[in-house]
């Protein structure tokens, strides 16, 4: 049985780690409901294969939006539904659980996080920055007098941060992630190709031939969706430059985000980041070049984390296990 449960509440991803276990759940943050009545078709996998594809009496819909509980019923009802999956429907105990939650979170925001864990099952609830985590599951030192600078990007966020002494010294929070550059994407096929595409294939293009900046290898991929003008079942082929191009304005918003950070961080700080040079973490992470690209435009080398998706659940994870240990580093929650 679970005591102790990390959850990484993700826009695209819930992710579950369990101390001693590992990562034991990875699903689309993704719920179907009935129309009607709010009824809960399907959760996870099988609700995102819905996507696009349901009748109107079925509405498959993301419960998180930029980070952040959009819609807290929902979400509860996802949360529970992973709780009882790992610590089982009976049990005795009540996890303790812990949640990673974007840096520019409201206090209005973190309350429904908060509330939605604790609804969903949990004795007691506690939330650990993004970030912070990100750096924990990726190995940095971060209790360390020196500083570390992460960049997580997510489904629904680019979390940029330097930590020095386990807690973040300059930090932003800009609501663009791996979603935005998806639907960016669909934007550039529909605006240059009349063809609009849903967005799972938009991500599938991103996934498959989507790069930063212009890569060495031209690679070429077929997309089919509806013609705009006449409503028509229609394919083209998409090639890797074309996404550089799509992709292009997302990208600008995070590397702002990045200079306005390295802007804000203090001379000593600065001078380590250089030395070290910064780590990038998150699905978002995943997109080919994106380390060529950051370290070119901010001229500190960068370098993309091992398993980067999952830096920030097993963060979460460590922070669980060792409670005491990083108190500093965690937003304490209520019983």
């Amino acid at each position: 049985m679970a005591n102790r449960i990390a959850i990484d509440l993700g826009t695209t991803n819930v992710l579950v780690y369990l101390p001693k276990k590992g990562i034991v759940v990875d699903e689309p943050s993704v719920v179907a409901l009935q129309a009607e009545n709010n009824q809960i078709v399907a959760i996870g996998e099988e609700a995102k294969n819905m996507i696009g594809r349901t009748p109107e009496s079925i509405v498959a819909a993301h419960p998180l939006k930029d980070g952040v509980i959009a819609n807290y019923n929902i979400s509860e009802a996802m949360l529970r539904h992973f709780i009882n999956r790992v610590s089982g429907k009976i049990r005795f105990t009540r996890p303790e659980v812990m949640i990673a939650t974007p840096v520019g979170i409201t206090s209005t925001e973190r309350r429904a996080v908060i509330d939605a864990v604790i609804s969903a099952g949990a004795k007691q609830a506690y939330l650990i920055k993004e970030p912070i985590a990100a750096a924990l599951g990726a190995g940095v030192p971060i209790a360390a007098p020196s500083g570390n600078m992460i960049i997580d990007i997510g489904g629904g966020t680019t979390e940029v941060a330097v930590i020095s002494l386990g807690d973040v010294v300059a930090s932003t929070s800009v609501r663009v992630g791996g979603d935005k550059i998806d639907i960016a994407i669909s934007n550039y096929v529909r605006k240059k190709h009349n063809l609009i595409i849903g967005e799972q294939t938009a991500e599938e293009t991103k996934k498959r031939i989507g790069s930063a900046i212009e890569p060495k290898k031209e690679q070429k991929m077929e997309v089919s969706g509806s013609n705009a003008i006449t409503g028509l079942p229609e394919s083209l082929v998409l090639t890797s430059s074309d996404i550089v191009k799509a992709i292009k304005p997302p990208l600008l918003e995070i590397i702002n985000a990045v200079k306005s950070v390295l802007q804000k961080t203090p001379p000593e700080l600065a001078s380590d980041v250089m030395d070290k040079g910064i780590i990038i973490t998150g699905g978002g992470a995943l997109l080919e070049n994106i380390d060529t690209l950051l370290t070119k435009v901010t001229g500190v080398p960068c370098q993309v984390a091992e398993d980067p998706r999952f830096c920030v659940v097993k963060g979460a994870g460590i922070a669980v296990e060792h409670l005491d240990a990083y108190k500093k580093s965690i937003l304490w929650a209520r019983e």
